[in-house]
């Protein structure tokens, strides 16, 4: 994956179709970014002037704060975590141990089918990126 905005390159990429299916499959949804948990945008489908190198770091804030929390409490590592705010919703889920699906949701986001769908969505993106990774290491 790469960063990329929706272009013809983008709407073929795997990674996109599964932002793309979050979007239509869950009312409210208004895009989504794919980060490192250090921050670096690699892929985004946001078309309403966000910046998604903004959400990007934003996710990856979100993600520290979580990881701490985490291991404070002895709960283990981050899986997710959603903010709302007067008018929206930010939620960041783990898609492995370095990458991040940030989701970026309207006031009327239904929250728990957000959840459902994008669990399934960081699941199947983190499959994608460990064959990217084996894919990698044999060339």
């Amino acid at each position: 994956m790469s960063e990329s905005n929706g272009g013809v390159a983008a709407a073929q990429d795997p990674a996109y179709a599964q932002l793309t299916s979050l979007k239509r499959g869950v009312p409210g949804v208004i895009g989504s970014v794919i980060a490192g948990v250090d921050g670096l945008l690699l892929l985004h489908d946001l078309t309403d002037g966000t910046e998604p190198h903004d959400l990007a770091a934003l996710a990856a804030a979100t993600f520290g704060l979580g990881r701490q929390t985490g291991l404070a409490l002895r709960q283990g590592p981050f899986r997710e975590s959603t903010v709302r705010s007067h008018r929206g919703y930010f939620s960041v889920y783990a898609i492995n141990d370095r990458a991040l699906l940030a989701v970026l949701g309207a006031d009327g986001l239904n929250v728990a089918r957000l959840h459902i769908e994008a669990r399934e969505v960081a699941g199947r993106l983190g499959a994608m990126l460990d064959v990217h990774v084996a894919n990698q290491i044999r060339l």
